[in-house]
């Protein structure tokens, strides 16, 4: 038994050793490895060249300053750049001429336009949100206009409290499919939620249901095999991974496809924070007890989470896609009074200048009169959420952040304790999960209005990958979501100043460090 243990891990040093991961680790290294070679090598000329570096960083400045992006990202940039210029300036000038951020943004507005026709904004919705709330229908007016997603009535909502709930729910809906279903996960990993899954599109796909699965190419490095798209093709599911990690530099693989969705016959779709793999649904135990979130929708909304999928899935593809076929034929038309209000499921891309993520959850917090409620794992601020936050708890709004009490990644728990101080000055609440580890993302406010999605409360969501969510107002799921939030409070613990104060001076201060970076982490 003892010989075949270690038959077992000699066998799985060897996948590392020589498995492709460690190849691409290997590739990078070495490239890095000669960049820092060329510029030493530059160095060695600069008594002739200097005057060239000095002309260049001083371009390089101008042009970060006058930069269309959040004053963050440009002091994230300036400090490299000033400190050691050589280096910072050659950096930024390989960041900005990336051709393939720039091919994937022009494909991503392509697979938008030709998706536009499906997804026109409904004068009468427009009309009787209008009637509701004003405030609330220049919102949808924004996420219409800059994001191509419209508001629909006549949309049903359910609330998972846990990814457990959610995954039970999922199989009995996937096992009703009879035309096709999609699925774009930011992780997949085998396991007893995957393989679940698993064994039931590959049912549907032999009874001849259409099945796409896309899931980001992060997971090719320690979770699935590189070529494991061509596994899911044999059994009859159409499978890529969005951005494939290759052993180059390059930045376009800093914007990952962060998005969960699951599209079923175009008349359900499940979206929110949970992932494909053991520990979302507690069958894993990591960082303690796993609280996540996600919602169902059956009705007209999911036709923006069925067009949302094949915007991404045809930025490689080179055939045209017949649109219409995925379109529910039976959609049900509600008017206001079917007591449904009001849902509008958008998608956010670090591709387009826009930062729809941030800005929705902006507006809740401004127009919030009451209370805003947020669970969040991570805690990544600039100025203006900063800003936008304390401000609504000055102005006498009951503002609740939970956070994790057992956080995943310690450098994340660094930087978001470092605003801790902060924002509980002003007035914020900060309360921490004692059981364990937050993954939802959700804002709740007024007893109106509510979010949930795939937008943590940071850069790398806010800023760099592909997000999405839902918001719905005047929804009888909104009520529902408020009363989980009240029952999640009942299990966490609240961080005060004293906490703050008391807080070891090294991790404090590793924290504060780290915020100038954040922009690039």
């Amino acid at each position: 038994m003892k010989g075949n243990d270690w038959m077992k891990k000699l066998k799985v040093l060897f996948r590392i050793v020589f498995g492709r991961t460690t190849f691409v680790f290997l590739f990078l290294l070495i490239q890095i490895g000669f960049l820092f070679s060329c510029i030493r090598w530059l160095s060695g000329y600069l008594v002739y060249i200097y005057g060239g570096i000095v002309v260049l960083t001083v371009l390089v400045m101008v042009h970060i300053l006058n930069e269309k992006v959040n004053p963050s990202f440009k002091i994230a940039w300036m400090v490299p750049v000033l400190v050691i210029p050589v280096f910072g300036t050659l950096l930024y000038l390989f960041v900005q001429m990336q051709i393939g951020t720039k091919i994937i943004a022009a494909r991503l507005k392509a697979t938008s336009q030709e998706t536009a026709p499906y997804l026109e904004q409904d004068p009468n919705v427009s009309a009787d949100l209008k009637k509701e709330s004003q405030r609330m229908a220049n919102l949808s007016q924004y996420v219409k206009g800059y994001g191509g997603f419209p508001v629909y009535e006549g949309t049903t909502v359910q609330y998972f409290p846990l990814g457990e709930q959610m995954f039970e729910a999922m199989k009995q809906e996937l096992l009703k499919a009879k035309q096709y279903i999609f699925m774009e996960y930011f992780i997949v990993e085998n396991g007893v939620m995957w393989d679940g899954i698993l064994e039931i599109l590959e049912e549907k796909a032999a009874q001849g249901v259409e099945v796409r699965v896309m899931y980001d190419g992060m997971c090719s490095i320690v979770l699935l095999p590189y070529r494991y798209p061509k596994k899911l093709e044999k059994k009859g599911i159409r499978c890529k991974m969005f951005s494939p990690i290759k052993p180059t530099l390059s930045t376009h693989q800093n914007n990952r496809d962060h998005r969960k969705i699951c599209v079923i016959d175009g008349h359900t779709a499940f979206t929110g924070g949970i992932n494909l793999a053991d520990e979302y649904i507690n069958q894993k135990q990591r960082f303690g007890h796993w609280k996540d979130t996600a919602v169902m929708l059956k009705g007209d909304g999911v036709k923006s989470f069925a067009m949302m999928f094949l915007q991404m899935w045809n930025i490689t593809e080179r055939k045209g896609e017949d649109y219409r076929r995925y379109l529910y034929s039976e959609t049900k038309n509600y008017s206001k009074d079917s007591g449904l209000g009001f849902v509008m499921p958008y998608g956010d891309s670090p591709l387009d200048g826009e930062n729809i993520g941030e800005l929705v959850y902006m507006d809740m917090i401004h127009q919030a009169e009451e209370y805003v409620h947020i669970m969040t794992p991570y805690l990544i601020l600039d100025n203006e959420m900063v800003t936008a936050l304390t401000f609504a708890a000055k102005r006498g709004v009951e503002v609740i952040i939970i956070m994790p009490h057992i956080p995943d990644k310690q450098y994340a728990y660094l930087l978001a304790r470092s605003y801790y101080e902060e924002l509980i000055q002003a007035g914020v609440r900060i309360f921490e999960y004692t059981p364990g580890f937050v993954h939802a993302k959700v804002f709740v406010s007024d007893h109106k209005t509510a979010v949930v999605g795939t937008i943590n409360l940071d850069f790398r969501s806010l800023y760099l990958h592909f997000e999405c969510g839902v918001l719905m107002y005047r929804n009888p799921v909104v009520k529902v979501i408020e009363n989980d939030y009240q029952e999640t409070l009942k299990k966490c613990c609240r961080i005060t100043k004293e906490d703050c104060t008391r807080y070891p001076f090294v991790k404090s201060f590793a924290g504060q460090l780290m915020r100038f970076i954040a922009p690039l982490m």
